[in-house]
Parts: structure tokens; sequence; C-alpha cells
């Protein structure tokens, strides 16, 4: 199944891009949360966390410290990084990202 982040990186649909390398794309969320809202996916087809084997441990650890760059890219010094997975934990495209989510303060538990 095609997924909205998929016709992102095909170039099919546009975004607000923030960081690109072979690896990932970081984009502002159309849907921003927070003055700062941006998700990070990895090129790589992830469906969730759920899905990823052994080998991906490089790639995720790139889009982590990825992250903290974008973040501090972004003027933050207190974000939050949320990786939800599956539909009840509120994952609506079921292509791995992250969100850095910032700009104000975050309350606990989020919902």
């Amino acid at each position: 199944m095609t997924t909205i982040f998929d016709k992102i990186l095909s170039g099919e649909m546009p975004c607000d891009e923030v960081f690109s390398d072979n690896k990932c794309l970081a984009f502002k969320d159309i849907t921003p949360q927070a003055p700062t809202h941006i998700l990070i996916i990895p090129r790589k087809p992830i469906p969730s966390l759920q899905d990823i084997k052994k080998e991906d441990q490089e790639l995720l650890g790139h889009l982590l410290l990825k992250g903290t760059e974008i973040a501090n890219d972004a003027g933050l010094e207190s974000w939050r990084t949320i990786i939800n997975t599956g539909e009840e934990a509120g994952q609506t495209v079921f292509h791995l990202h992250i969100h850095i989510i910032g700009g104000r303060k975050l309350s606990w538990p989020p919902g």
C-alpha cells in the first residue's frame, strides 16, 4: 500500500523540507501540534517499529541523531521525540516516522 510518505519521497507530493540525505527526509508536519513539529522519515519503507530488523539498527540511530541536529537547528532547547507504533497508539501513516515537537510547554501525559 502506498502511503503519503511514499508519495513525498518519490516527489509526487511536495513537502516543506527541513533536511534530506541518502537515508532520511525531514519536513514540517502539515498539521502541527506545536510551533515546531517536524517529521523524520527513513527512505527505506518500514511500516512501524514492529517491523524493524537488526539490519535497521544503524538507520534507526541515524534518524535519532538527525532528530537532535534538526531540533537544535530549529532553535529548540527542549522537545519531545515521538514514534507512534500501531493504530491504538495513534499511528495513522504506516511508514515509520519520528515526530520532533517543541516550541511550547508540553504537558504529560500526552493523551
